[in-house]
């Protein structure tokens, strides 16, 4: 059976050496947020996925949920009291205002522990992440009526919540959607319509679950101009926030899918319930976009979590497994056969996703701090500053992360040979978890097209200029650092690349727009790549220093860092050339063939 350790001490080398948590003890909730407290959380969240999600995550894949004849949806067993314990832990609200229940701390150390959980239980995390998404789009763009109401509930666990955008007809096009929304004339609104794809949409965990809901008024405009956002609770709430009779919200059915089986992913109809509206009339995209973000954040983690749990037993495995002889010589003579571990093609999957999964978590936790930033800075330009980073990152984030995170799911399965195929093993469970996450928030196509055609010359391309400087700046300020030297000749290159195929969609993307369409993907996953080398050439500087002051007893940890960031640099930053390459073939062999000739 699969196993599961939280990369607890690899974290804290993140937050505390590389990127200096405590600089931002400025901000609201970070002052609170100690080193001591600090470890002391990630530890409490570490033994929590470890003790109680992981080992009920294989079994709830099996079982997964039932639909009953009444509508209701049984989850499978031990998730209802998994989530009563982690709700009593106070993880849902851990970043939520204190004013509605939650404890203030960093968003950041919430985005961590849901890389923790995920790895452990991808299923069970997606019923707290989607009412954590849900509270942060009331916070922002809630009444005064409507945050008291439903988020103190939200924040303890007792109340959970989703997101509804999805139809049978649009997937993507949510300027298609056909929910409707009739005023009642008390302020409230009929809502009407089928939601398709709607994770957590029904259970047994929670007394109550408070639906967002995209709907058109009647009268509305067509297209993404009409859409509206609506809170809609799946039972009616009493003016002292007493759970009611059901407000004609039910679970169709729940989706017969390839994975996440032990969440309950459902077809929810409205049949004229009773919904509020969140924000302003025809702005519902703008104020479901904080829980589309901070969901396509989240989802950007499934893929680093489920990479790193693959990864983590894979290695197991490799170490244990008997299967031929070394080819420089037998390592274990006395044994009929020397382990996995020694074979270099097997070294060099490994360390491709060892190499990945420690660059993507420092990749996730530079921009979860932006996000701090940016929600909490009382500086405008650095508010904005983080803000910019988080619009260009964010598709980068979500892409690359999950399509990498998938590649290396199969690649750890594959150390498993013919046993990787068999359930019992887990891995092919890992695989299925980790395909969802290329497909939904926003399929990775629609992510480089998001970044190419809106995010990259936005503001003038203020975004992606910043982040040249910034990355320019560390090699320059590092370039007589000569242990470095290596690793930021390979950073410079590849950021040369970057630039070149930024400049190549400026000069032909805008009167050939094909050209944006056919380039956008490997745009992206170059991006991504620098953005990765430049975690590494960070980390890489931070293990230098601490080696040099004495390592403290880290010098082995260390030394597997420099290891690390040079095989990143050496077999993977390369393919920066390949996805330039393929940017400026344009898109004339893409686009050549009719419709009849596929």
């Amino acid at each position: 059976m699969p196993v599961y350790k939280a990369p607890v001490e690899d974290t804290l080398f993140l937050l505390n050496d590389v990127f200096q948590f405590e600089r931002y003890n400025n901000l609201p909730g970070f002052a609170e947020a100690t080193p001591d407290l600090v470890e002391a959380v990630l530890g409490e969240g570490a033994k929590l996925c470890e003790e109680v999600l992981q080992p009920i995550n294989h079994s709830g894949d099996q079982e997964g949920c039932k639909r009953n004849a009444d509508g209701t949806v049984t989850t499978p067993k031990g998730f209802k009291q998994a989530y009563e314990t982690y709700a009593a832990g106070g993880w849902i609200g851990l970043a939520m205002d204190p004013e509605y229940g939650g404890q203030g701390l960093p968003y950041t150390l919430g985005a961590i522990m849901n890389e923790f959980s995920s790895s452990a239980n991808m299923a069970f995390s997606m019923y707290p992440g989607l009412t954590m998404g849900a509270m942060a789009a009331l916070y922002v763009h809630g009444t005064d009526e409507q945050k008291r109401t439903y988020l103190p509930k939200m924040a303890e666990g007792t109340w959970s919540g989703t997101m509804n955008l999805t139809e049978p007809h649009c997937g993507t096009d949510l300027g298609l959607i056909k929910t409707k929304a009739v005023p009642n004339g008390d302020g409230s609104y009929a809502i009407t319509g089928t939601k398709i794809f709607i994770s957590a949409g029904e259970q047994d965990i929670t007394e109550n679950i408070i639906h967002l809901v995209l709907a058109r008024i009647e009268g509305a405009p067509q297209g993404v101009k009409g859409i509206s956002l609506f809170v809609v609770p799946r039972n009616e709430v009493g003016a002292d926030g007493s759970v009611g009779a059901n407000n004609k919200v039910s679970c169709g059915s729940i989706e017969h899918k390839m994975g996440i089986h032990a969440n309950s992913t459902c077809v929810m109809n409205y049949d004229g319930a009773k919904g509020w509206l969140v924000g302003a009339e025809n702005k519902g995209l703008n104020a479901m976009f904080v829980m589309m973000n901070e969901a396509r954040l989240g989802v950007a983690i499934q893929g680093l979590a489920q990479s790193e749990v693959a990864y983590q037993n894979a290695v197991a495995y490799a170490k244990d497994r008997l299967q031929g002889r070394a080819l420089t010589g037998a390592k274990n003579p006395d044994k009929p056969a020397d382990p996995l571990f020694v074979h270099p093609d097997v070294r060099r999957t490994l360390m491709s996703i060892k190499a990945f999964n420690e660059a993507a978590r420092a990749f996730v936790i530079w921009n979860a701090i932006k996000s701090d930033i940016a929600h909490r800075s009382g500086d405008d330009a650095e508010r904005q500053a983080a803000d910019d980073q988080l619009g260009l990152m964010t598709p980068v984030l979500k892409g690359v992360l999950t399509d990498v995170g998938f590649d290396n799911a199969v690649k750890a399965q594959q150390m498993y040979g013919g046993h990787g195929y068999i359930a019992e093993w887990g891995m092919e469970q890992f695989v299925r978890d980790a395909r969802i996450a290329m497909i939904y928030e926003g399929a990775n196509g629609v992510q480089a097209m998001d970044l190419v055609g809106r995010k990259l010359g936005r503001d003038g391309g203020r975004a992606i200029m910043a982040f040249f400087n910034e990355v320019g700046a560390f090699v320059k300020d590092n370039e007589g650092d000569e242990a470095l030297k290596p690793l930021l000749a390979s950073l410079q290159l590849s950021l040369n690349h970057l630039q070149q195929a930024t400049m190549w969609f400026m000069q032909n993307a805008l009167a050939k727009p094909d050209n944006a369409g056919a380039g956008a993907h490997d745009y992206m996953h170059l991006l991504g790549l620098v953005s990765l080398g430049y975690m590494w050439a960070k980390m890489a500087k931070v293990a230098q220093e601490k080696l040099k002051a004495g390592a403290n007893g880290q010098a082995e940890r260390l030394n597997a860092k420099l290891v690390t960031a040079r095989f990143f640099m050496e077999r993977s930053l390369p393919e920066t050339a390949a996805h330039l390459a393929r940017i400026t073939s344009g898109s004339d062999a893409t686009m050549a063939l009719s419709a009849e000739q596929f």
